[in-house]
């Protein structure tokens, strides 16, 4: 029996028509999924320029919590070098810079800084230009390039290096610990490379420290070579950079600097006179080698060696013996002790004696 045609078209049209709606229905879910997946381009905006090195920031602490922070000035310098960075924002990429920033303290990826310690301190003519010390700005929240500060609130991403680094600190450690079980060689590899590493590093900020006195003393500058050696926050590149930074401060009075040169000549001339001498460094290298090769020689072998030696049985006859002789050598040492001194006891009587016939002499 055959359908009639019109139920057919109804059909074909309600299946096109509930088609066309679950279209609907997915597309409309797919594009608020869209919308969560996609990262939001202030977000991404901040992430970019925080990793950049372009824009110089120090660490400080803030409410018992440490914090990276920027100037305000910097931040502008930092976009008018790096305009590229605007088009992460995509729709608003023609905000201004002082806008942009003033968005991302309303996201609350930025918020404004102030100085703890706004008193200058003795001898200082300004204040610091990077403080340690930071606490927020209860004012006004707002961008400014005028001595204001900005940390960042989010956390940073770590790259992968550090990552790894994270899972090699244990296993130097164990290494570390592992250190007695060496092979000899590896023993004295790894002594030699620690001495030999520490020994420049000392000899490095030796050199530093007297070039900056020598300059600081003669011609009243601070000059500091390698001067991000000792920084606790800088990159791999800041770290070994030779050239020092600017002086910013005023130089030095001749009265101080005279009183420095006087107080360097006196350390130099005490430390030349109360070097050791050569019988004194001998003990001490001999005392140092000593411990040294204790430290090289021990084996696990020498360990369990003397553990054993240990836990031997004793035989009671052997230890008898052993008391015996022992007692023996003791009187042994006893008589000896009361003839050498009788034989002191003769001397002096003897010198004694000697001493009055000679006086006896001289009066007759």
């Amino acid at each position: 029996m055959k359908k009639p045609v019109g139920a057919e078209k109804k059909r074909v049209k309600r299946s096109s028509g509930s088609a066309s709606t679950s279209v609907r229905d997915s597309g409309s879910d797919a594009q608020p999924r869209k919308q969560a997946v996609k990262k939001d381009s202030f977000q991404l905006f901040a992430e970019k320029v925080r990793d950049h090195k372009g824009l110089e920031s120090r660490w400080a602490v803030m409410e018992q919590a440490r914090v990276e922070y920027f100037r305000g000035k910097d931040f502008v310098s930092f976009m008018k070098k790096n305009p590229e960075f605007k088009e992460i924002l995509e729709e608003d990429k023609d905000l201004d810079t002082d806008d942009i920033a003033n968005v991302l303290l309303g996201k609350n990826l930025l918020v404004r800084c102030d100085r703890v310690t706004k008193t200058l301190r003795p001898g200082k003519k300004k204040l610091s230009t990077w403080p340690a010390h930071l606490e927020i700005f209860r004012d006004d929240q707002s961008f400014s390039e005028n001595d204001a500060f900005f940390a960042w609130t989010f956390e940073k991403r770590h790259p992968l290096w550090q990552t790894l680094l994270s899972f090699f600190w244990p296993v130097l450690t164990l290494a570390i610990c592992l250190f007695p079980v060496y092979p000899h060689r590896c023993k004295l590899i790894v002594l030699y490379s620690c001495a030999g590493i520490l020994l420049m590093i000392l000899s490095l900020l030796f050199v530093r420290a007297v070039a900056f006195g020598a300059m600081w003393i003669l011609l009243g500058k601070r000059v500091w070579f390698f001067p991000n050696i000792l920084a606790e926050e800088a990159t791999l590149k800041e770290l070994f950079r030779f050239w020092p930074k600017k002086d910013e401060e005023e130089p030095p009075k001749w009265t101080s600097r005279l009183f420095y040169t006087v107080v360097a000549i006196v350390v130099v001339m005490l430390l030349r006179r109360h070097a050791p001498d050569e019988a004194a460094r001998a003990r001490y290298q001999r005392r140092m080698s000593n411990i040294i090769d204790d430290v090289l020689e021990w084996s696990p072998k020498l360990a369990l060696s003397g553990l054993m030696e240990n836990q031997q049985p004793v035989n009671i006859t052997d230890a008898a013996n052993n008391s015996s002789d022992s007692a023996g050598s003791d009187q042994t040492e006893e008589v000896d002790l009361d003839e050498t001194q009788g034989e002191d006891l003769d001397e002096t009587q003897g010198e004694e004696e000697a001493e009055g016939w000679t006086d006896s002499d001289l009066k007759t």
